[in-house]
């Protein structure tokens, strides 16, 4: 069975390409939604849950069923272990031929050494960051001139003589910095 996904990001935008497309190669369901790939997408988790063995999915496009390449990735590896083939009608994709999934799998491995390329950047660079005494991270509490900062706050807060704004114009503050500074435990 041909299964189609179609999905657009905003609700302002419409699927009838991508549906026009989905037809003309023969699909027999098409599951379409309009959301954004940073959220969850009921309607593939609907077409994953469908899918049977000797099933192929088809896509308008890559970018349209997945954010990333590695999560693209991950969806094709998955319907891959379920039987389940994979095409892609503008990119030339397609894992139920030999030449598919080699450009699919080439696709997969340049994104792994891209991984793994970053992953040994990133070890060298905090390696020669601690070889010259530095530290990774986020500094640990207030430095001190934010501590009598936040001390100075709570002071005048305490006296009940001045608002939360005019402490802050006082001292130099936002609101919310001199709220964050008053639930500092003195």
């Amino acid at each position: 069975m041909l299964i189609g996904y179609a999905r657009v990001s905003t609700q302002d935008q419409n699927l009838n390409m991508q549906m026009d497309d989905l037809k003309k190669t023969g699909c027999d369901r098409i599951f379409q939604e309009k959301a954004s790939s940073a959220h969850e997408r009921p309607q593939l988790l609907k077409l994953i849950e469908s899918l049977r063995e000797g099933d192929t999915v088809i896509v308008w496009k890559l970018d349209r069923l997945g954010r990333s390449l590695k999560e693209l990735i991950t969806l094709v590896n998955d319907f891959h272990l379920k039987g389940v083939g994979f095409r892609s009608l503008n990119d030339a994709i397609d894992t139920t031929t030999a030449q598919g999934r080699l450009v699919f799998n080439i696709f997969a491995s340049l994104a792994e050494f891209e991984r793994d390329l970053i992953r040994e950047r990133t070890r060298s660079g905090l390696a020669a960051a601690r070889a010259r005494g530095r530290l990774g991270g986020k500094p640990k509490g207030l430095t001190k001139e934010a501590l009598s900062k936040a001390e100075a706050a709570r002071t005048l807060y305490d006296k009940q003589e001045k608002t939360v704004a005019e402490i802050g114009k006082l001292l130099g503050l936002s609101r919310a910095t001199v709220y964050r500074y008053l639930q500092i435990k003195p």
